[in-house]
């Protein structure tokens, strides 16, 4: 087999569908299984998964984790390379596998690959900005990066963000490789921890735009709160990175970054009414970043007694493990 697709789910429903309809539809010589592995779906999502040539396998949802539920779908399959997809994350055309399988076996030192996203069609105003720039900065065609400059990785914080990024929303990764350095049993930034560690054990990684998928979020604003506090708590323990030092650079943080949105928005060729909303919802996203960002980046130092409070309160990661 040359290749193993796994795919977590949990409560996927009709995105899930789009997602396995281009899997399926993939235009390629190799060989390839798709494995999705469920945490407790309560919608139609089993449903969808049984329309389709896929190996379904249920586990409780207390038994989920980001690394290790990856790695046990990983397990089951038998794919020269492991390619994973979150059940959002909709292949942008049916030349996916190809373009992935290909470019990795350009390159034997090439330990794994992502791919770009591309913004969904209602993808929100500043979302689709963010992702554009971000995937630009890692070029416009296939770009194996690896650590190169030592002193400038130990000095330079970005730098060592830089190199550490990694998406499982859409990656390929070598079973070889992985087999030796599975993926940690994290429940956030597992796929960004183990490229970390490949990228300084002297191994590469690939960016591959032409294997693209679909995927952005619209998250209600309440939801951001969740998101920001598991991000950042997983960043600080990946890069000891807290979004602003002390409480007291809050305010100006969140009205700098308010104010860059503001400017964008009044650029844009857009109905007034809809400048305002976006004003208002950057205004709330970027009070929830910091706020929630901060708390995330300083829980490392909190109490355990602390940090089980604002795991109650805050941890989106939790909450779905336990539902």
């Amino acid at each position: 087999m040359d290749a193993t697709i796994v795919i977590p789910t949990k409560n996927g429903g009709n995105v899930l569908k789009k997602v396995l309809s281009m899997v399926f539809s993939q235009e390629t010589s190799y060989s390839y299984e798709v494995i999705c592995v469920d945490s407790g779906s309560t919608d139609n999502t089993l449903e969808i998964i049984k329309q389709f040539p896929c190996t379904l396998v249920n586990i409780k949802p207390s038994e989920f984790g980001h690394g290790k539920t990856r790695n046990y779908g990983a397990s089951l399959g038998t794919g020269e390379f492991i390619l994973f997809l979150t059940q959002d994350a909709t292949p942008a055309d049916n030349r996916w596998l190809d373009n992935f399988l290909n470019a990795m076996k350009e390159n034997p030192n090439v330990v794994g690959g992502f791919g770009i996203h591309y913004p969904y069609p209602d993808c929100n105003l500043f979302d689709k900005r963010d992702l554009k720039l971000h995937f630009k900065g890692f070029g416009d065609c296939n770009t194996v990066f690896k650590l190169e400059d030592k002193e400038r990785y130990a000095k330079e914080e970005g730098y060592r963000h830089f190199l550490a990024f990694f998406s499982d929303n859409n990656s390929c990764l070598r079973r070889s490789i992985w087999e030796k350095y599975p993926y940690p049993d994290a429940n956030f930034a597992e796929d960004q921890i183990w490229a970390r560690q490949m990228i300084e054990l002297g191994f590469e990684k690939l960016y591959c735009p032409y294997a693209a998928v679909y995927h952005s979020h619209n998250y209600p604003v309440s939801e951001y709160w969740r998101r920001y506090y598991d991000e950042f708590k997983s960043i600080y323990n990946l890069h000891q990175f807290i979004i602003v030092k002390h409480w007291y650079y809050i305010p100006p943080a969140i009205l700098k970054h308010f104010l860059n949105d503001t400017r964008y928005v009044l650029k844009q060729k857009i109905p007034f009414t809809s400048k305002l909303y976006w004003m208002h919802y950057s205004l709330w996203r970027n009070t929830a970043r910091y706020i929630s960002g901060f708390i995330g980046g300083k829980y490392h130092g909190f109490s355990p007694k602390k940090q089980a409070f604002f795991d109650k309160k805050l941890s989106q990661q939790l909450r779905q493990i336990n539902k």
